[in-house]
């Protein structure tokens, strides 16, 4: 390190705080709900290299903190005094924008002509254009279809608006008032970003501020090292799933392996299916990405809370990524609803990384955000940004209603809600008996019920999953239950734009969370007080935990009766999971993935679902949901390996 321990303490946490306090500018002074309430934002700091060596803790979405503006910055030509870039294609950025409703801006900041650091704000927009309102659906099948798509320009020109751009901006979204009221919120943080760091410099002198940009990215990586070196070294490897492409019933596989070496760490991605025609994709360009990581930097943070956030959490992590994978996809992909991809990798990053720490990483927590989005004739606004429960972990049950996974975006008040947009909320709240059941219980899922006020509302729900394959439990645990939509009553799958009339009634149970530990070895008491807190119900307390209840308390005699029976272990995957993979098991479905990638890429995705369509002609119409026959499951066995040995010649 250049700098004494003392002054870089100093000089780092004023970095942080200027990168909080630019992040309360862009909340305060925003427009749109998904911003100010929902906290869909970041601001941070970037170093001349483009990595970021300050990021906010307590504000904004956290997971971003691995990605890079050097990529964006370059590409407009050289900069000067009050320049701002605008971008948000994520192929051109650098994997800097991850979808085209994530606006993000950059501007860099000078010192007597030198460049010394970049400010850098995002916002995820209410509209950029594109096929439907909100610009995200599911079924987008390329890239052209999610919106404008903004390759790194000038906004801002050595401190004066290009009117051009701002007028092309608000001609391709439905939203351009909130979008302009948003785009000035990030300047202002962008505003505040120089003033501090320019107060920083004239304190400590340009000097040292250059150095501590340094020192602390580097102090963070040694930390990080040092952290991951507590687990065990070796190869672990981990399969999850989406649970379909949205356009065809066939399940996306996500397959990582994750390998720990004296602190560093490589993930592995081969045996993930080819990038799909829909908008599950995710650009992450190869590289130790935000999306494919962001598991490994909460590990990383859990075993070292005093880590500081910056580029330095990525420092220990490479990355294999097949070029042409649904986590490495390749232009024209549609990538707008890759945060579902994204859930899917971290529990599948947090079943592999489970192998090496099992009692330091947790269950599968519900594995899904649903940004769930009303649009009307002239108004579009995310209702409710939905998740499930967290997984439970050794020690401790899973937190009710709030997922660990990708998100710590905030819900909206219902007040707000019903202001704002014409909804009437009729219930939300936790869903009982979604936990999965364990020695400690995995969180509960919530439910949104609302009554539409108006005709001519449409309803989408991107990012919809956890219907089919449940989050998982671990050592014992059982699963989560499923998630599920339902509109009048009638279960509806996943959503592009759903007309709505006036009375409808909409209503999302999102997914439960993994237990941890065999169910019948949880305390007789806990299950007792969660039955009385309405969590888990006195038929399932008998059932799943073999607790029995005589007038709200513990029949010991029936209860020790009950608990005599045979016990879990291992992953409790759920009944869905375990008939794909009687059919689609780990050597068939790797020899499958294996064949594909020996196919130009544009014939990859087509062939995997000529191939699978085969295969589940055999099977019962609803499977995995239903049970197949053995007789079944040996006929599309070998319809699969027909289907391999065809495309492998």
């Amino acid at each position: 390190m250049k700098l004494d321990p003392v002054t870089l303490e100093i000089v780092g946490n004023k970095f942080a705080a200027l990168a909080e306090e630019m992040c309360l500018t862009l909340q305060r002074t925003s427009r749109s709900l998904y911003v100010k309430e929902t906290a869909d934002f970041c601001c941070a700091l970037a170093g001349p290299d483009g990595g970021f060596f300050a990021y906010p803790r307590g504000i904004g979405v956290s997971g971003f903190v691995g990605l890079d503006v050097a990529t964006a910055a370059a590409a407009v030509g050289p900069l000067e005094p009050g320049d701002v870039i605008i971008t948000n294609d994520p192929f051109t950025s650098g994997g800097l924008a991850t979808h085209l409703t994530d606006i993000q801006l950059i501007a860099p900041y000078f010192h007597e002509g030198e460049l010394i650091g970049y400010g850098w704000a995002f916002i995820h927009c209410s509209d950029i254009g594109g096929r439907v309102p909100s610009s995200l659906s599911p079924t987008n099948d390329e890239i052209f279809q999610e919106g404008l798509q903004i390759p790194p320009v000038k906004l801002v020109r050595a401190g004066v608006p290009d009117e051009a751009v701002e007028r092309l901006l608000a001609a391709n979204t439905r939203t351009p008032d909130a979008n302009r009221g948003d785009l000035q919120a990030m300047l202002a943080a962008l505003r505040t970003g120089r003033g501090g760091l320019a107060a920083i410099v004239a304190r400590h002198g340009v000097g040292d501020v250059l150095d501590a940009q340094v020192d602390v990215v580097e102090y963070t990586a040694a930390k990080a090292r040092a952290a991951l070196a507590t687990l065990a070294d070796g190869q672990f490897r981990f399969v999850d799933y989406l649970d379909d492409d949205a356009v065809s019933r066939i399940p996306v596989r996500i397959s990582v392996t994750a390998t720990l070496a004296g602190g560093d760490l490589h993930l592995d991605f081969t045996g993930t299916d080819p990038q799909v025609a829909a908008a599950f994709n995710i650009a992450s360009l190869g590289r130790p990405h935000a999306w494919i990581t962001t598991r490994v930097l909460a590990l990383i943070c859990t075993l070292d809370p005093t880590i500081a956030l910056n580029a330095g959490l990525v420092r220990p992590i490479s990355v294999h990524a097949p070029e042409g994978s649904v986590v490495n996809a390749v232009r024209p992909a549609a990538v707008g609803v890759r945060h579902a991809t994204a859930s899917r990798v971290n529990d599948a990053l947090g079943g592999a990384l489970g192998l090496a720490a099992p009692q330091v990483l947790p269950a599968a927590s519900s594995g899904l955000v649903v940004p769930v989005v009303v649009a009307e004739h002239d108004n579009v606004q995310v209702l409710e940004p939905m998740v499930g429960g967290t997984g439970a972990r050794f020690g401790a049950d899973g937190v009710d209603g709030r997922d660990s996974g990708i998100s710590n975006l905030s819900n909206n008040p219902i007040e707000t809600v019903e202001t704002e947009i014409g909804v009437e909320i009729l219930r939300y709240g936790l869903i009982p008996d979604s936990g999965g059941a364990g020695r400690w219980r995995g969180g509960c899922g919530l439910e949104l019920s609302f009554r539409v006020l108006d005709d001519g509302a449409r309803l989408l729900a991107r990012g919809l999953e956890r219907q089919c394959f449940r989050p998982w439990g671990v050592s014992g645990g059982g699963p989560g239950a499923p998630a599920r939509l339902s509109v009048n009553g009638s279960a509806v799958a996943k959503v592009d734009v759903l007309p709505l009339r006036r009375g409808d009634i909409v209503t999302l149970c999102t997914s439960g969370a993994g237990g941890y530990g065999d169910p019948f070895d949880r305390d007789s008491e806990a299950v007792a007080r969660d039955v009385r807190r309405g969590v888990v119900s006195e038929t399932v307390a008998a059932r799943d935990y073999g607790v029995v209840l005589s007038g709200g308390r513990v029949d010991e005699n029936a209860t020790a009766r009950a608990r005599s029976g045979s016990r879990g272990s291992g992953f409790g995957f759920g009944p869905e999971r375990v008939a794909w993979e009687s059919v689609f098991d780990l050597a068939s479905a790797d020899a499958l993935v294996n064949a594909l990638f020996t196919l130009p890429p544009r014939e990859r995705y087509r062939r995997r679902a000529d191939i699978v369509a085969v295969v589940l002609a055999e099977l019962p119409d609803d499977f995995p949901r239903s049970a197949a026959s053995a007789a079944e499951i040996d006929r599309a066995r070998a319809a699969l390996r027909d289907g391999i040995a065809a495309t492998a010649r």
